[in-house]
């Protein structure tokens, strides 16, 4: 069987592992006599305060150190792979997927699927289950590992088949008892595709997942993406004002049901079916302290109750010198946040009179119109739409526009690529309300 290497990339200073006199290039071979499969095993064998670890010197000679230590605490040692093990990819096809709408000519990482358990706890993804064996289950069991996010898309076994693409996907759901039998925290979602797991299916699927109260803490219900690319895809329709209605129906009605028994509102929906039916997003009590925020759900809530706090903190400061900060600006946004930040920009424009902020919202052209996040706008539809625009001094743009520590868009334009194009200084902006009023203010 192939095994991965768990060769150390970098030593923090002033650890444990740098007093060992371990380096770089140097390769972990067991913990305590057990092999290390991925970053799980490493991780629960380090919580131990006494033990032995064996490592390989990059010219081959093996040691064996014996370590006391706190309970939990770290060698502080990063490796070249993070996972500890390769990362494994979704093998459904299902009708919603959105990398299979995705245009040809993008860079490589862009089209891999994953479907990893692991990435669910450590970076938040989302998994069917269908890429889990009883073995994975079970350790994520004895290791208590928590939360797990869990794709449900539909609880009915043979709709789930259909819409995964996997004959199996149904007989996946039942890992979902193991893990409310074993205490484990789950968090759902459900992408919701309209005339397939909506309506009687959705009002379905949430009544079986409330047998899972309160483990599963959370379900999300998401609009389905529907991109310009989907010749030879499932034919999927898009949502109208009066569906969304329907949907925030459903959802509150359960709400109400849920919320004086468990004290969860449970199920929730995205900001975009808000805006799409043209109704005010809910109050920040209803979104039981935000427990889906990646998944669009509470985002736009947050961004205005921090705003909010941010403004009040400024009670006093109307007068800004000019030196103080920019007179003139742009924010960009996408089409769903737009008519949000326009109002938080009004609010500003009001109580700093020497501040002139212009707010564009860009129309997803790459992926197409029924895009509105900002987090899938690329430099190039930036670019075309800024160009011969007012922009003033700075242009702000949320941070969900790169790749998580890079400097570049979907589409690799890069910033320096887009301040040359424009001539002008792009920020990037936390997706806070504190932190855009402070970047609004050149703070």
């Amino acid at each position: 069987m192939h095994k991965t290497k768990h060769v150390i990339r970098r030593i923090k200073e002033g650890s444990i592992a740098e007093e060992l006199g371990m380096e770089p290039g140097d390769e972990l071979l067991e913990i305590g006599g057990q092999e290390i499969t991925d970053i799980f095993d490493y991780q629960y064998l380090m919580q131990d305060e006494y033990i032995e670890v064996l490592i390989r010197r990059r010219d081959g000679e093996e040691w064996l150190l014996e370590i006391n230590k706190e309970y939990d605490e770290d060698l502080g040692i990063e490796f070249e792979n993070g996972l500890m093990d390769d990362y494994r990819s979704c093998h459904n096809k299902c009708i919603f997927c959105f990398i299979d709408q995705m245009p040809e000519g993008m860079r490589e990482t862009l089209y891999f699927k994953d479907d990893d358990s692991r990435l669910s706890f450590l970076q938040g993804n989302y998994v069917t289950l269908t890429n889990m064996s009883d073995e994975d289950v079970e350790r994520i069991i004895r290791y208590h590992l928590s939360p797990i996010n869990i794709s449900f898309q539909t609880t009915n076994p043979e709709l789930r088949c259909m819409m995964l693409n996997n004959r199996f996907a149904g007989q996946a759901l039942l890992q979902v008892r193991k893990l409310y039998e074993a205490g484990i925290t789950m968090n759902g979602q459900i992408v919701l595709c309209k005339g397939v797991n909506d309506g009687a299916e959705l009002e379905r699927s949430i009544a079986d997942l409330t047998a899972y109260l309160p483990h599963l803490e959370s379900v999300s219900v998401v609009p389905v993406g529907l991109s310009k690319y989907r010749d030879g895809l499932y034919p999927l329709e898009p949502f109208t004002g009066e569906d969304a209605r329907e949907v925030l129906q459903c959802i509150h009605r359960w709400q109400e049901k849920l919320y004086p028994e468990y004290g969860l509102h449970f199920v929730h929906a995205s900001d975009e079916w808000y805006v799409l039916a043209g109704e005010p997003l809910p109050e920040e009590e209803r979104y039981d302290g935000y427990l889906q925020l990646e998944n669009g759900v509470g985002m736009l809530r947050l961004l205005l109750t921090e705003f909010a706090e941010a403004m009040e903190a400024l009670a006093g400061q109307e007068q800004v010198r000019r030196d103080d900060c920019c007179c003139e600006l742009s924010v960009v946004t996408g089409k769903l946040a737009y008519p949000f930040l326009k109002d938080m920009v009004r609010q500003l424009e009001e109580r700093f009179p020497a501040l002139r902020i212009h707010v564009y919202a860009i129309t997803n052209e790459f992926f197409g119109e029924r895009i509105t996040v900002s987090g899938l706008l690329t430099g190039q539809d930036i670019i075309r739409q800024l160009q011969g625009r007012e922009l003033g001094e700075r242009i702000l743009l949320p941070q969900n526009v790169l790749r998580s520590g890079e400097d570049y868009f979907l589409d690799d334009v890069t910033i320096a690529d887009m301040e040359k194009a424009l001539q002008v200084k792009v920020d990037i902006v936390k997706s806070s309300g504190h932190d855009f009023v402070q970047a609004v203010l050149g703070r």
